[in-house]
């Protein structure tokens, strides 16, 4: 099952950071709709699940950041003679940090609204047994202390059809 949660995490982590993807999806919003948004470049999309006290007491952070991981796996054996055939419940995890309150809501909903239309472009086959079928959810956490001062998260979350072996 380790594999099967790494390759997926892989996967989204390609299409995210490819050059089509998320940098390029943040750069069209920041044109189309005039916003001062911070870019986001490829190194800023990480594979990992880590909290994000932990991430700024081991590594330096350059705001804003997109973790990308896999929650859950689910083998549900929907095909028959397959050794797995479920699903891969997958986080691609937005964050924005600055020192002042002003914009940072609605700088991490331009993020967001970016990782969302990335994966609008996406549906369909990813490769070697994953399949997105489009759907997703985007939760919202509050303003907390943290990173440059302030810190907020969003989480959206999907689901990737596996079937492998």
């Amino acid at each position: 099952m380790l594999q099967i949660a790494g390759s997926s995490t892989q996967k989204v982590l390609g299409v995210l950071a490819a050059d089509d993807g998320l940098p390029a999806a943040v750069e069209a919003l920041v044109l189309q709709q005039g916003l001062t948004l911070p870019a986001i470049t490829a190194q800023q999309i990480i594979a990992q699940n880590v909290t994000p006290d932990l991430s700024e007491q081991s590594t330096a952070n350059n705001y804003p950041l997109v973790y990308v991981y896999c929650n859950k796996v689910v083998n549900a054996l929907k095909e028959k003679f397959r050794t797995f055939s479920g699903e891969a419940q997958m986080v691609v995890e937005a964050r924005v940090s600055q020192d002042r309150l002003d914009q940072i809501e609605s700088n991490l909903q331009a993020y967001v609204d970016a990782i969302t239309q990335v994966l609008d472009n996406s549906r369909g086959d990813l490769g070697d047994g994953a399949f997105f079928a489009g759907e997703y959810e985007v939760t919202f956490g509050g303003v907390k202390h943290g990173g440059r001062n302030f810190l907020q998260i969003a989480k959206v979350s999907f689901v990737l059809e596996i079937s492998a072996g």
